[in-house]
């Protein structure tokens, strides 16, 4: 370790206490971007980001406003000459309903057990915070090696639908040499990870609309369609008994990888028992001749978010519903296109109704499946980063959750991405207790800044 090294680290031990705090005051913030009451509070957020790129050091901090929530922009550039990292993160969060099911108030941080218990805590305030805090110990130790530019936004968990725009419109702003994301996870504390494969996404709404208003079930149950029943039976037909969707055309681009990559992705430490005991089932499920790990990253899947229709209050209401609804989810892979595999649904979905029914299909969101390469000096960079904090090597790995803008950043920026994230699969994100580690915030921190060191490095000796 030299100098400078010893000089960041004993800036991060001894401000430990006022990262953790302040952490836990942007968690206070409820940014809900999915529901309109929270619009406020989305803005404190931002306000509050800005506030804190300007104290850590940064030259220019500024709030874009968007037609939805705004992005929040720094930047500090030392040196025209050196590389720039362009690090991506969002401030929005997950609804936290229902709130019944959190043993303590999701916007009410609780630690417990070296955890911080709340929403966003790890997906993405505990993850996109830790570049504040080693953008801060880098400049209080006058050890920046590169350029920094923060683009923080609001939208992600709803659709980025105004982030793309808002990139076109800056391009000049952007201007980088690599995108650093921290927004998904590793295998374990004991076994650190890249991800280099993100797999997309198309995300719709159905509607499934039967008699003109919800009818008495007795007077008409058994001669008029009840659409919940109808939805239940569409939907149950979307996947055949082997786990196999069912959509004319939706594996036609499909990438199938090879055996020895199958090998490879299957070397990852896995523990089948441990995976079944923390989710407290018995047996797990999926597409007939695959793996856990080939099922959750690097497969298709479509499951429904949300189903809902009728009366669900308290006590008994003996109604035929008028209307039914459900959220669906696809997640899809390399060469697979969210634009057309939502037109792929939404026809075969139709063709499903009979008669007795009427039904409507709004798509909400969607983006493009990522693979990032492992052979280029960010990720050579990222890589040994997690040797030096973590003393081991980290394996590449295929993450199943989505980040659609990558394939945009690609698109419009040309710029590549890595995704150097921390959190862990027991962080329970988009979950009640949702939680991140504060070993894993600090050791994050710890990580980031030697990221930016080597990525220097590597690109002086390019």
């Amino acid at each position: 370790m030299n100098k400078s090294e010893m000089e960041i680290n004993n800036f991060i031990d001894s401000n430990k206490q006022r990262f953790i705090d302040e952490l836990i005051d942007l968690l206070r913030i409820p940014s809900v971007s999915a529901d309109s009451k929270f619009k406020d509070d989305v803005a404190k957020a931002a306000n509050f980001l800005k506030d804190k790129l300007l104290a850590a050091g940064a030259d220019l901090a500024e709030i874009h406003e968007t037609a939805g929530h705004p992005v929040v922009y720094g930047e500090k550039i030392i040196d025209p000459q050196l590389p720039t990292v362009l690090v991506y993160g969002h401030y929005d969060v997950q609804p936290a309903d229902p709130y019944e099911l959190w043993d303590s108030p999701p916007f009410d941080p609780l630690i417990k057990d070296e955890r911080i218990y709340a929403r966003g805590a790890c997906d993405d305030k505990g993850q996109m915070y830790m570049h504040i805090k080693a953008f801060e110990a880098m400049t209080s130790t006058n050890s920046l090696a590169c350029n920094m530019k923060f683009m923080i936004e609001g939208e992600e968990e709803v659709g980025s639908d105004n982030l793309e725009h808002f990139v076109r419109e800056n391009k000049d702003k952007l201007n980088a040499d690599v995108i650093l994301i921290s927004d998904t996870s590793i295998i374990s504390n004991d076994n650190p990870s890249i991800t280099v494969g993100l797999r997309g996404l198309s995300y719709l709404e159905v509607e499934v609309t039967g008699p003109n208003r919800d009818l008495h079930s007795g007077v008409y149950g058994g001669a008029v369609a009840n659409p919940i029943n109808t939805l239940c039976e569409m939907i149950s037909s979307l996947k055949d008994e082997n786990g196999h969707i069912t959509i004319p055309g939706f594996y036609d681009k499909v990438e199938e990888l090879t055996k020895d990559e199958r090998n490879a992705l299957n070397e990852a430490p896995f523990d089948l028992a441990s995976y079944k005991k923390e989710l407290d089932i018995d047996q797990i499920h999926g597409e007939d001749g695959y793996t856990t790990l080939e099922r959750v990253g690097v497969r298709p899947t479509l499951d429904v978010n949300g189903i809902w229709g009728g009366y669900i209050g308290e006590g008994a209401k003996t109604v035929l519903p008028s209307k039914a609804h459900a959220k669906i989810s696809m997640r899809l892979v390399p060469n697979q296109d969210s634009e057309e595999i939502t037109k792929l649904f939404t026809e075969h979905f139709k063709s499903l109704a009979p008669e007795s029914v009427k039904v409507k299909v709004t798509p909400h969101h969607g983006g493009q499946p990522a693979v990032t390469k492992t052979d280029s000096i960010a990720y050579k960079a990222a890589s040994k980063a997690f040797e030096d904090a973590w003393g081991k090597t980290p394996i590449p790995t295929r993450d199943g959750g989505s980040i659609p803008i990558v394939a945009m950043f690609k698109s419009e920026l040309g710029l590549n991405t890595v995704l150097m994230g921390f959190g862990l699969d027991s962080d329970a994100i988009h979950s009640p207790n949702e939680s991140y580690g504060i070993f894993n915030y600090i050791k994050g921190i710890e990580t980031i800044v030697l990221f930016h060191q080597h990525f220097a490095r590597l690109k002086k000796i390019e």
